[in-house]
């Protein structure tokens, strides 16, 4: 083998990959402007830049004036140049969304679900990407990728532990693969939902992040020095499952204790009819706003909203003593229901159970994308790799 051949190509796929990430994620930007950012000569930017027009994944979009001489002409990823599909399994749903690469979203569907067994969640996602493949009118050979983000720990290659869901090393990478020829990539939703935000959302310009997701259940996604810390074997981030209260509620996982056990919505909704509550919807997303209307009214309900505020606050002021953010993103369905309503005070209460100095340095903000981002999120798992490789595509399966 050409060792040195090997070095300059990987070299080059390299400087591809810095040039269109900065383009993807900080465009349009002009050929100079790219320069600059990248440290890479005029030269080099100027032919790697042809390269990408020329394959048709970075386009011309529009010029700006500069001063004393030409117009410089800025550059986009093509939104058009591929497509990419972001599914999201959650316990009482399969959403699945199809994306141009500028994430505009082209079609979406849901799939109710009674129990998120893997042969049912596999048999929707596969049913939804066909379906939203041919919603848009897209060329199924023009489609990236599928992401997938499940709860739970992913493993190697895309195998699933999830407690909660009853999923004990589930091969749900294998599974789907067999059903379609588009590459598929599995990672844990409060990940995706972290790398949305981090990309697109209220993430943005932070180095050091926590993208905090509540929904039913409870993670995180941890960002250090720009980067997503994963762990040792990428369970890093089931925040959800740290300990919370010495001896207290069992949690879904089995432990008893879990900070899920007392934010996570089910958790939250067990607490109030324990406590007595009664009159909720059984459908849990609409129980649960119910709930937070009926604090205004109802001793039971307003104990057990203060209660979680503070619960969250707690989990919150851990992750500012242990990991020293600069920034807490809250999302999940529940987070933002949650947040919408009692930011403010949530604040406030995480003050109390921080320390002083990191406290001062971290904002706690909102996710910016909505309820459902995490499909978002699972759709910019192709998008990285797109961009990792330069923007080289996979080889056809």
């Amino acid at each position: 083998m050409d060792v040195r051949r090997t070095t300059v190509r990987d070299m080059r796929r390299s400087n591809r990959s810095v040039i269109l990430s900065s383009i993807y994620r900080d465009g349009p930007l002009s050929r100079q402007e790219l320069s600059v950012r990248t440290s890479l000569s005029a030269a080099s930017v100027s032919n790697l830049v042809g390269e990408l027009i020329a394959e048709g994944v970075v386009e011309e979009a529009g010029s700006v004036e500069s001063e004393g001489g030409r117009p410089r002409v800025l550059l986009r990823v093509s939104p058009t140049f591929r497509y990419v599909v972001g599914a999201e399994v959650g316990e009482t749903r399969v959403r699945v969304e199809l994306f141009d690469l500028a994430m505009n979203v082209l079609a979406t569907v849901d799939h109710p679900i009674e129990e998120p067994q893997p042969s049912v969640v596999v048999k929707h996602v596969l049913e939804g990407l066909a379906t939203v493949i041919a919603s848009a009118g897209v060329r199924p050979e023009l489609v990236l990728g599928l992401g997938v983000a499940v709860a739970g720990i992913v493993e190697g290659d895309a195998v699933v532990h999830a407690q909660t869901l009853g999923w004990d090393a589930v091969p749900i990478g294998q599974m789907l693969a067999e059903g379609t020829d588009i590459p598929i990539q599995v990672d844990n939703g409060a990940n995706t939902l972290g790398q949305a935000e981090m990309w697109y959302g209220a993430g943005r310009g932070a180095t050091d992040a926590v993208v905090a997701l509540v929904g039913s259940g409870v993670g995180a996604a941890l960002v250090t020095d720009g980067s997503s810390y994963r762990g040792t074997r990428s369970s890093a981030g089931e925040w959800g499952h740290m300990t919370i209260a010495y001896g207290g509620r069992q949690c879904r996982c089995g432990a008893i204790g879990c900070l899920e056990a007392y934010v996570g919505a089910e958790g939250v909704l067990d607490r109030y009819r324990q406590a007595g509550g009664s009159g909720l919807s059984a459908d849990e997303e609409t129980a649960f706003v119910e709930l937070l209307e009926a604090a205004s009214t109802s001793e039971v309900a307003a104990t057990v909203v203060t209660d979680t505020i503070g619960y969250l606050a707690a989990g919150f002021a851990n992750l500012v003593n242990l990991v020293n953010p600069e920034r807490i993103v809250l999302g999940g369905w529940a987070g933002l229901l949650l947040g919408e309503r009692y930011l403010p005070q949530l604040r406030e209460e995480v003050g109390k159970h921080a320390l002083r100095q990191p406290y001062q340095q971290v904002s706690i903000v909102l996710c910016a994308l909505g309820r459902d981002a995490v499909a978002l999120g699972a759709a910019t798992l192709p998008v990285f790799r797109l961009l990792r490789e330069g923007g080289a595509l996979p080889p056809a399966r």
